[in-house]
């Protein structure tokens, strides 16, 4: 009698943990509307709503290669599964036509969508949360003058139970505050505007952040470095493993440009992001870039002399004639004699030993990031891919060498960069790495430098 009345008394506390936890978690559906005419949205406000869609990336996760632009069906892998992007045009069955402005808000504000889901933490809305509600009014009226196209996504691939929406109240208890972004009252203007885009809409910290096991962002490891779509988010605080230290004149033009001459071209999801940032108004590029300075931090006395010594010995602007591309493989640039060294004399001295100047030319390893860093995976990534051309115009390009080079032969040419342009220790690892990354057991996105597919398009109404 008392095991089963134990028994009895358990399974009622379990019900009625499981009632609260569903009441908890329980969110209503907001009801939907009839989706206003393009033309009803002021044009200024449509026009801000670009920018801020810009700065937010959304074209990015909500648009696949070559799709339709924000039509959703973009796979995000993560390490607990698949999970595909939504629809966000306003077409009435398949996105979010019939999403009311205060349905969109929401969704911002406290990752749920219309229908009353919790929403997965791969939408940054513990980023999102920080927008006001006059700038999502705006991204809202952008896109609600977007083209509808009719797309549905994918189902997710998750596993049970992380396919059930509802312990999704459980990770938000757990990992997310709610609420808008807070001006520092002690910060100038400028400062609180840097730090409103790049803590929230610019959701920098989602990649350059690590995260728990449970796919929380680490505040006590603010933007100490991450991972994103098979690539490394470098550190982009005071462990910025650039040879040549970031300063905010540095950071604009790279953010603006997608390239800088001390610091290489981007790539993977980065091109993405610099390819939008691109779009949008100087002034709101040079505020991030002036926060990010910031919180990078000056760097010590000794390094900047170490800058200034490797920017002086860079072969920038050595080459012969008008476009520097026809140098001579510089002596030297062969090494030793060992395999790396005449693979890198081979395939990569022409390119960056040879003074023409970024960003058509190549980076001087000496100022790479990417050799530099204590991960080699994008180095390994950029030699077996390479960097695609952009469409229909001259871009950075580099070329693949996973069909030329074996294993073997790529550890060798690795090894051989580090141990010459950099006083890192030697990584560890690096076969297997290597092995991962060519058969796809490491999956990585592959795309163009400008990443053009998956831009937000013209700013203003569609007609």
């Amino acid at each position: 009698m008392r095991i089963s009345a134990y028994f009895s008394g358990a399974l009622l506390v379990l019900l009625l943990l499981g009632a609260g936890f569903h009441l908890f978690a329980w969110r209503s559906e907001i009801a939907p509307v009839t989706p206003a005419e393009a033309t009803s949205f002021d044009v200024g406000t449509v026009r801000k709503g670009a920018s801020l869609a810009a700065i937010g990336n959304c074209s990015s996760c909500h648009t696949t290669p070559g799709g339709e632009s924000f039509a959703g069906g973009l796979p995000i892998r993560t390490p607990f599964g698949t999970i595909y992007s939504t629809n966000i045009t306003p077409d009435e069955e398949t996105g979010i036509g019939r999403w009311s402005e205060a349905a969109f808000i929401r969704a911002m504000r406290e990752g749920v969508d219309r229908q009353g889901r919790h929403l997965y933490p791969a939408f940054p809305y513990d980023h999102f949360t920080l927008v006001t509600d006059e700038d999502n009014r705006a991204i809202y009226a952008y896109l609600m003058t977007r083209r509808p196209v009719r797309a549905r996504p994918p189902e997710n691939e998750l596993p049970f139970p992380l396919n059930v929406r509802t312990i999704l109240a459980g990770w938000k208890l757990l990992f997310f505050e709610e609420g808008v972004f807070q001006p520092d009252p002690s910060r100038g203007d400028a400062w609180n505007r840097g730090a409103y885009l790049a803590e929230g809409l610019g959701h920098c910290g989602a990649c350059h952040t690590p995260r728990n096991q449970l796919g929380a962002r680490r505040t006590d490891r603010h933007w100490a470095g991450g991972q994103s779509q098979g690539w490394t988010a470098y550190p982009i605080n005071a462990e910025s493993p650039a040879p040549v230290p970031w300063d905010q004149s540095a950071l604009t033009f790279y953010l603006r440009h997608g390239w800088h001459e001390a610091h290489g071209v981007s790539r993977g999801p980065m091109a993405e992001v610099t390819n939008n940032l691109g779009t949008v108004p100087h002034e709101e590029v040079a505020t991030i870039a002036a926060y990010t300075a910031e919180v990078m931090g000056t760097p010590s006395p000794q390094r900047q002399d170490r800058a200034k010594e490797l920017l002086a010995a860079s072969p920038t602007g050595r080459g012969v004639g008008p476009s520097g591309d026809t140098q001579a493989v510089p002596s030297g640039a062969e090494g030793d004699g060992a395999p790396g060294g005449r693979i890198y004399a081979s395939a990569c001295a022409s390119c960056h030993d040879s003074g023409r100047p970024l960003p058509f030319g190549g980076l001087p390893f000496s100022l790479s990031t990417a050799v530099n860093a204590a991960n080699p995976q994008n180095i390994i990534n950029v030699t077996l891919f390479g960097l695609p051309p952009a469409n229909g115009q001259a871009s950075a390009v580099m070329p693949a060498y996973g069909g030329v080079l074996s294993d073997e032969q790529m550890v060798a040419l690795l090894d051989h960069l580090r141990a010459r342009y950099t006083d890192k220790p030697a990584w560890e690892g690096l076969m297997e790495l290597v092995r991962n990354t060519r058969s796809g057991a490491h999956y990585v996105t592959v795309m163009p430098a400008d990443a053009l597919e998956q831009s937000p398009g013209p700013l203003g109404v569609e007609k």
